[in-house]
């Protein structure tokens, strides 16, 4: 019986921080060509099941040095591997700051892209939680309805967090969130959140805390807004 070999397959952290892939060698060298994929990126080789740089790799080389030879000697990517997603935009989000490069791409896999159009409803108050969301580009807004009214609770930007609390406990959601314009979020699902603590459990550990973190602010600020109702009432009460 005649065994075919398979060809190497590789995962891809593009330069819009998003992973792509497998994608199979000879994409791989077809993107080095165009200059995609430089000596300075980081690829992921399914066999090896560990994040190394392009350059770092043997079979790649011979190829970054003639994309190097032709004179290409720094980055030119024409457009993101995925339209719309924007460079560097995970490192604007102070929840995967202390992520290193390694990290940030290893929980890239476990990521989702959105994109939203100006006034559509992401999440509604009341419906399940079943994913954290991560604005990439564009804003949102909190709202609660109050007898027919728009009340904005808050407004989200880019590197903004929420439904942070639906990984732990998919419960209703707390208001609705609509997009102020056309945005771009990436999205965790629970479940894809739960595999991602099983199967890397030191690279969750940095967000689990850093969501911690963000979730006692939100509380400590609800406390202070809650004494200031308080505060206002009482003194309403004396006059």
């Amino acid at each position: 019986m005649t065994t075919i070999a398979t060809e190497p397959a590789y995962k891809v952290w593009a330069v819009d921080d998003v992973v792509y892939g497998p994608v199979s060698q000879s994409v791989v060298l077809e993107w080095i060509a165009e200059q995609r994929i430089v000596a300075g990126m980081w690829l992921y080789p399914m066999a090896s099941k560990k994040w190394l740089k392009a350059g770092d790799l043997p079979e790649l080389q011979e190829t970054l040095a003639s994309a190097l030879a032709a004179g290409l000697t720094a980055p030119v990517v024409v457009s993101p591997l995925v339209a719309g997603v924007p460079v560097g935009a995970l490192r604007k989000v102070a929840m995967l700051s202390a992520m290193n490069d390694q990290q940030l791409g290893r929980f890239a896999q476990f990521m989702e892209i959105a994109k939203v159009t100006q006034f559509e409803l992401v999440v509604e108050h009341g419906d399940p939680g079943d994913a954290m969301y991560v604005v990439l580009a564009g804003s949102l807004r909190v709202r609660q309805m109050v007898a027919g009214k728009e009340t904005v609770i808050a407004t989200l930007r880019v590197g903004d967090v929420f439904g942070e609390i639906s990984l732990f406990d998919q419960g209703p959601r707390s208001a609705d969130v609509l997009a102020n314009e056309d945005s771009t979020l990436l999205v965790i699902g629970a479940d894809r959140f739960v595999e991602f603590t099983q199967k890397m459990p030191e690279v969750a550990l940095s967000l689990l805390l850093a969501i911690s973190r963000t979730m006692a602010s939100r509380i400590r600020a609800d406390n202070e807004r809650h004494k200031q109702d308080l505060l206002v009432l009482q003194n309403v009460k004396q006059h």
